[in-house]
């Protein structure tokens, strides 16, 4: 097991593309670029900000080898390894591990609902034939299925599977959310959440990473956040999280894919489109993200 790989904070950007699907690899890398002079702890590349199950797998591939070439090496890459079959997983995982990806991040995707021990067969043959370490990434909103404490106890023991990336329950909820499963998992499996409104909270119970969608597009305040929960300031990492609640608003209402892909192109960062059916946010509720941003003013982007 790779001693705590995934820790601190991992960002996640969105993966800029054309209507065909074909990988804006620039725009990628101009993304990457102030992600690892920021420090972040990992890069999620292709998770679900990332638009993973909407791209073909040599698409990944170009996406990986332009986040590996623009990190050098400075910043572990993380990257979405899901599909539907498990072969096609395990050939996802493959590439990646052949390419240099630190680990992957695999979700139980699926269209048949999945029963414990099929999503169990499907991670350890994945960990078994790619040798690529995992990230169980716990995501029911999209794939309706949930780990259990179990589950992830029962997968924690198969070699090559490293951490869980779980949604961060809500504030009176994640002590005990984080004690099931520190009771089920080995010493060195890391524990961390996403959901960025919660996310803060989760740290300061002792989680170990912040899987971070906001991170993806302004990395130094996310940092400043973390930073204040390393050096045990709970009173400043609350009041730099508070700020960003008019995001986290638009973020419940609207979902995070969407506003962090009209913020990237409001910011003139860069201007794709999230992959169809999905549609970018209407004019007025653009707007709304504008004037968010204005009253923000986030360090990392001044001109909105």
């Amino acid at each position: 097991m790779i001693p705590m790989l995934l820790k601190g904070l991992s960002a996640f950007p969105i993966t800029p593309a054309d209507a065909s699907g074909r990988v804006d690899v620039a725009a990628l890398r101009s993304l990457i670029a102030p992600l690892c002079a920021a420090g972040v702890n990992s890069i999620g590349l292709l998770g679900s900000t990332g638009s993973y199950p909407y791209l073909s797998r040599a698409e990944r591939s170009r996406a990986l080898d332009a986040a590996l070439e623009e990190g050098a090496g400075r910043v572990p890459i993380l990257i979405g390894v899901g599909a539907l079959r498990t072969d096609e997983a395990v050939r996802l995982a493959q590439d990646a591990q052949a390419a240099g990806a630190a680990a992957g991040l695999l979700a139980a995707v699926s269209y048949t609902p999945l029963n414990e021990d099929e999503v169990f067969e499907h991670f350890a043959t994945v960990a078994r034939e790619s040798r690529l370490p995992l990230c169980i990434y716990d995501n029911p909103s999209t794939t309706h299925f949930r780990f259990t404490p179990a589950l992830v106890g029962r997968l924690s023991r198969v070699s090559g599977i490293v951490a869980v990336k779980s949604p961060a329950p809500e504030p009176q909820d994640v002590t005990g959310h984080l004690r099931e499963l520190r009771d089920v998992v080995p010493d060195r499996f890391s524990l961390g959440y996403s959901g960025d409104w919660n996310s803060v909270e989760a740290l300061l119970a002792g989680g170990d990473a912040w899987y971070s969608v906001i991170a993806g597009l302004f990395p130094q305040t996310t940092m400043d956040i973390v930073r204040a929960v390393q050096a045990g300031d709970a009173a400043e990492a609350r009041r730099l999280n508070a700020r960003l609640q008019p995001l986290w608003d638009l973020f419940r209402e609207f979902s995070s894919l969407r506003v962090i892909y009209a913020c990237a192109a409001l910011l003139g960062i860069c201007h794709a489109a999230p992959p169809r059916p999905i549609l970018p946010l209407s004019e007025p509720a653009q707007q709304r993200v504008t004037e968010a941003l204005k009253a923000l003013d986030m360090k990392e982007h001044r001109h909105v």
